[in-house]
């Protein structure tokens, strides 16, 4: 069914009502996960007053659609599979919000080894020939230290030779 047009020739639209603040907030949680602060921060952008954005949030956590463990256990997964470190994933969850403690449990959740993740991200930018000079050696080290990794992992990482 279409609506007709008016005067000026134009087909109008009917107006939707606005959203309720948990109704935009369950559409932001729907996409992915957000952290309390960060969908707090998304709802103050779309005109949502703080408290009401509280409110809407209390509830929606309350009804288990909005949890910080689970969004920093997410974080963390998906920072290690494309190849940060424990560092940087520290740090950009304390940005999101998240205490030490809930950081802590976090980053201990994750089932991987964050050295062989250093390594693995060393075999996908230098090759399977390995790291053969000390040029390449630095080079490899410099960006395990921008993408978060420990002092140890990066040793081990930048040992890597082809025939690991």
């Amino acid at each position: 069914m279409t609506t007709p047009p008016d005067e000026s020739g134009s087909r109008r639209r009917r107006s939707r009502p606005e959203p309720t603040p948990v109704q935009r907030a369950l559409g932001l949680l729907t996409r992915r996960e957000h952290s309390r602060k960060e969908l707090t921060r998304k709802l103050a952008v779309r005109g949502v007053d703080t408290q009401a954005a509280t409110a809407a949030i209390d509830r929606l956590a309350g009804d288990g659609w909005q949890d910080d463990a689970r969004f920093a256990e997410f974080l963390v997964r998906s920072r290690a599979n494309t190849g940060y470190g424990p560092l940087r994933i520290r740090a950009e969850l304390a940005t999101h919000g998240l205490d030490r403690e809930a950081i802590a449990t976090a980053l201990a959740s994750f089932d991987g080894d964050w050295t062989e993740t250093a390594c693995d991200l060393v075999r996908r930018r230098f090759g399977p020939a390995g790291l053969t000079d000390p040029a390449q050696r630095r080079k490899a080290a410099e960006l395990l230290v921008r993408r978060g990794f420990s002092g140890d992992s990066i040793q081990r990482a930048t040992r890597w030779e082809a025939e690991d």
